[in-house]
């Protein structure tokens, strides 16, 4: 029988610095990683990066960063065949990588449209490709994507489109990955209690998106928390290999499919 536990393997969490990628790198870790390639974007997250790798040493775990702009191919490329010379070939691909943008269709700029298609779809897709490359046989790729794909709303038509745009990437990736055993899925949070949620929504927008989701009133803070979601990441690159070519929204009843 296999072994699809995460002890003993080697992880690579795109976007893995800070917020839920850093998150998931320390729970990976708890559970028995033997190797974490953190990849961060820019060096602005170069000290986050750092001390999430220091953590991460400390608890045990060979563990590097890795800085690259995944809007191109070539980077995509690059960071695959770095963390393979480093660490080895990677057990478990994890892309947390995503921006958001709110703003009506009528005021949204060529620029921004492609700003949030670069990053959200064009790096999504490359990751996935790199990641059929380099996966070990029987390993697990996972994309983070959003609870929006399962939302009736104005104004985020270029996050939750480019987004969209990854659940159909994740079903031929698992068509076409799973003769190796490997399975691809994505995930959908809901709105989280990071920077990433605060920089785009207002206080009204806020108060709302608190007390949207079934479940908020048994929730701290109302949003999803990171903490949260890790463990249904830890399932979904673990255990849990049998789904796949799956979008699974987790955000406490915030939104259904």
């Amino acid at each position: 029988m296999m072994d699809h536990s995460i002890k003993g393997k080697t992880v690579l969490i795109a976007g893995g610095a800070k917020n839920l990628g850093g998150l998931v790198a320390r729970d990976l870790a708890a559970h028995g990683a033997r190797a974490i390639a953190i990849h961060y974007n820019s060096p602005a997250s170069r000290a986050d990066a750092d001390r999430t790798v220091a953590d991460l040493r400390q608890a045990g775990v060979e563990a590097a960063a890795f800085q690259a702009d995944l809007t191109t191919a070539d980077a995509n490329a690059r960071l695959f065949e770095e963390v393979v010379a480093a660490l080895g070939r990677p057990d478990i691909a994890i892309n947390t990588v995503g921006k958001v943008l709110k703003k009506p269709i009528a005021e949204t700029s060529e620029a921004e449209f492609d700003a949030m298609f670069a990053v959200n779809t064009k790096s999504a897709f490359f990751f996935i490709k790199e990641a059929g490359k380099h996966l070990n046989d029987n390993g697990k790729l996972l994309t983070v994507v959003t609870s929006l794909l399962g939302a009736y709303t104005p104004f985020y038509a270029t996050y939750a489109g480019s987004k969209a745009a990854v659940e159909h990437f994740t079903r031929a990736a698992s068509k076409e990955l799973g003769g190796r055993g490997i399975s691809v899925n994505a995930i959908g949070p809901g709105p989280m209690d990071t920077p990433f949620f605060y920089g785009q929504e207002s206080a009204d927008a806020v108060a709302y998106h608190k007390s949207a989701a079934a479940l908020s009133p048994f929730s701290t803070m109302g949003l999803t928390d990171i903490a949260d979601i890790a463990p249904h990441i830890r399932f979904l690159v673990s255990e849990g290999w049998w789904m796949t070519g799956q979008t699974v929204l987790i955000n406490g009843g915030y939104t259904t499919k």
